[in-house]
């Protein structure tokens, strides 16, 4: 699993000069999403922001980390606490007890890491989808169509299909990471061409020719997979499209994806390498397991269902 570097951009001489003299102003901070709060509700979160720490230990307030260090999975995760928190009405106090609280409250270091996480809730409705219905196992990939670690774990998660045909289902959410310029236009595609029933063709696609991402060269590819092309760019460019990245994202955020690719097992993070002789015992041991309920799905209406084609 390919992790980002933390700290880097924060080490940049003109990044910290940028940031000191603008983080204490700005009201558009990177991956910062606010278009649900009301003008009140955004300055209350600016001034949450402005005011308490990042946890990623650089010493900057959380504005101030957001635009130094736009990959900071620490300055974003607690940004979305506190959107989430304010938009349900809490008050200040309860919003900085909610981020004391949550898992972005202390550097990784300091949590010792295990192969499979706690399970959390994840939306998988509407979301792209390979495998049986009933499968025993369920798989939800976290992925960015421009990552080289997403391109070579690709044929890994196609492999683990094929080894568990009627025992592994296959989720696909969005986390276009802001350090590959082509991925969010990559994500977007993805789920114009999934409108159509072609997602895991252009998916394929793109993954195979992720060093040359670019809205032509998809074009192109959507066009020899026989897509509607009016329709298709129409769907690319729609703020629905726009909304699911979103939604992805942020979910990421809140499950606790610093990287990509990132895999949850039953919605157990895994922290391994995505290869199928590191998770076929994990896999075999979880299907020795007692059936559970089905993974949590919450319905969706930013995207339109529709049926997977085979594969």
């Amino acid at each position: 699993m390919a992790f980002l570097p933390r700290l880097l951009g924060c080490l940049l001489f003109a990044g910290i000069l940028f940031a000191q003299t603008n983080w204490r102003t700005a009201t558009d901070l990177p991956m910062v999403d606010m278009s649900t709060l009301s003008p009140a509700q955004q300055q209350l979160a600016l001034k949450i922001m402005r005011e308490q720490g990042c946890s990623c230990q650089c010493n900057m307030k959380i504005a101030e980390c957001r635009i130094v260090d736009p990959h900071c999975t620490y300055s974003r995760g607690l940004a979305s606490v506190i959107i989430e928190n304010v938009r349900a009405g809490k008050t200040e106090p309860q919003i900085v007890a909610a981020m004391a609280s949550s898992k972005f409250a202390h550097p990784i270091e300091e949590q010792p890491e295990r192969l499979l996480e706690d399970p959390v809730p994840l939306r998988v409705s509407g979301a792209p989808e390979l495998g049986p219905k009933d499968a025993r196992i369920t798989l939800v990939e976290f992925s960015d169509f421009q990552c080289p670690y997403c391109a070579k774990a690709a044929p890994q998660v196609e492999a683990i299909l094929k080894a568990y045909p009627k025992d592994v289902k296959l989720y696909y959410k969005q986390f276009p990471l802001d350090v590959h310029p082509q991925a969010k236009m990559a994500a977007e595609a993805s789920l114009a061409a999934f409108k159509q029933g072609k997602f895991w063709e252009l998916h394929d696609k793109m993954f195979a020719n992720y060093h040359s991402l670019s809205r032509a060269n998809v074009l192109a590819w959507a066009k020899a997979l026989g897509l509607d092309m009016p329709r298709f760019e129409k769907d690319m460019d729609s703020p629905l499209t726009r909304a699911v990245v979103e939604r992805d994202t942020a979910e990421g955020d809140q499950a606790g994806v610093m990287g990509t690719p990132t895999i949850f097992i039953d919605g157990k993070r895994f922290n391994g390498p995505i290869d199928l002789q590191v998770l076929k015992p994990l896999l075999d041991a979880e299907l020795k397991q007692p059936a559970k309920p089905a993974l949590t799905r919450r319905d969706s209406a930013a995207l339109q269902s529709a049926q997977s084609p085979a594969r």
